[in-house]
């Protein structure tokens, strides 16, 4: 866990973001995911708690109230995935996803990564705030067919 790990990103709203995995509530987290997210309807609640045992969290929390989520998936030296961005619909349009993507954007983990990468459907706005470019070159990156 790195230091610092509570700061409060989101004073304006009094909404904070924590890396500390214990602060995942997975009670609010495996249906936001799995229900009401496009990306991973489906996902069950045992895929949600793997793939974040293999990933760095951030937990947007009003109080002791989980009301986003992201997290990234790195090897820590080159290359980093960022994903599963989610705010509670009660709470959209209250800054939560520009803090949570604030907060990984100045991650001094991810400070010297050559590739901090993301896909996005309709959010392309929040992740320019941050620095986020399209790819420069699309036509380098392929995927495995029928992994969608």
């Amino acid at each position: 866990m790195p230091p610092d790990s509570r700061a409060n990103a989101g004073q304006p709203t009094g909404v904070r973001v924590s890396t500390d995995p214990t602060d995942v509530d997975l009670e609010w987290l495996a249906p936001a995911l799995g229900e009401r997210a496009y990306w991973a309807l489906g996902r069950t609640r045992e895929q949600i708690e793997r793939s974040l045992e293999r990933s760095w969290t951030y937990a947007a929390l009003d109080g002791d109230r989980q009301v986003g989520f992201a997290r990234v998936i790195t090897d820590g030296v080159t290359f980093a995935w960022v994903c599963d961005v989610f705010v509670d619909e009660a709470e959209r349009g209250r800054g939560v996803g520009d803090l949570l993507i604030g907060a990984i954007a100045e991650d001094p983990r991810l400070a010297g990564l050559r590739r901090v990468i993301l896909a996005t459907r309709d959010a392309h706005g929040l992740y320019e705030r941050h620095g986020f470019v399209p790819l420069v070159s699309p036509e380098r990156w392929m995927q495995l067919r029928g992994r969608e």
